[in-house]
């Protein structure tokens, strides 16, 4: 019976997400003031720092990346695509994937120009922000493929995507906790998603603190499982995580604005034991 509760719970959570509107959720997530380049405090400027100090700290190497739900962003893989060969995006939703498609393809039509992460991403790096358009190139150099995901099947990918040895190295950034009705469904994604890494490969996780819910369009409210910092330890920990680091951003006033109830992001770096 319990087990049916679980079905249904992810099966209500997926229906939720037929209506999902990509151009929505950029706009409401992407710009600022959650995108603001010229604010120390700005949310999108404190994911990208650490995404980069966590690819550029040396221990994160090998040949493959994979972003586990996507969305329809790009932000996640930037200082990646200088660490890995071969960088794979994965969504549930083929609108989502569309949109990355579009802009792999450099065709027109994209709901938001990346241009401004790109050229921040140069900057952290120590490059000119000019140097953005040869890292456009190098990504969509990388990405080799688009695929769909499924964090609750416990074979999340189709068979033949990954060497048999798995990835090297896996980011996934407000996606388990915003597929999942509670709690144990979260931590049972988490051991899904962890099946397709390698043993001492690395976990970049980002998430949502104490949501409940977050709009995916307009009048699209979808409901998320509100997490605290305990809770994610003790799932990395059941899922054969070591914690590396843990860091948490605490959102300002004017960084809610009404298309979520989320005070806080996390960001983890871990290791597959």
């Amino acid at each position: 019976m319990e087990k049916k509760g679980k079905e249904n719970g992810v099966a209500a959570m997926a229906a939720c997400y037929q209506r999902f509107d990509p151009a929505a959720y950029l706009q409401y997530n992407y710009t600022p003031p959650r995108a603001d380049f010229e604010r120390k405090d700005s949310i999108v400027p404190w994911k990208l720092a650490c995404l980069h100090r966590a690819f550029t700290e040396g221990d994160v190497s090998g040949e493959v990346l994979v972003d586990i739900g996507s969305g329809p962003t790009l932000y996640q893989v930037l200082s990646g695509c200088e660490v890995f060969n071969k960088v794979l995006l994965t969504d549930y939703l083929e609108v989502n994937r569309q949109e990355l498609r579009r802009w792999l393809q450099d065709e027109e039509g994209c709901n938001l120009d990346w241009t401004p992460y790109l050229q921040h991403v140069c900057k952290l790096e120590g490059r000119r922000p000019s140097a953005w358009m040869e890292k456009a190139a190098k990504l969509r150099e990388v990405i080799t493929d688009i695929l769909p995901v499924d964090v609750h099947h416990p074979q999340p990918l189709a068979p033949d995507a990954l060497p048999s040895a798995g990835a090297d190295c896996l980011v996934s950034c407000f996606c388990l906790e915003s597929v999942s009705p509670d709690l144990a469904t979260f931590t049972r994604a988490l051991g899904h998603i962890g099946r397709l890494l390698r043993p001492g490969g690395h976990l970049l996780l980002i998430g949502a603190l104490g949501e409940s819910y977050y709009f995916g369009g307009p009048g699209v409210k979808i409901p998320v499982v509100p997490l605290n910092e305990a809770q994610v330890c003790g799932s990395l920990k059941e899922s054969g995580f070591t914690l590396i680091r843990l860091e948490v951003y605490t959102l300002p006033q004017d960084m809610r604005v009404g298309v979520d109830d989320v005070t806080g992001v996390f960001f983890v770096k871990a290791r597959k034991d």
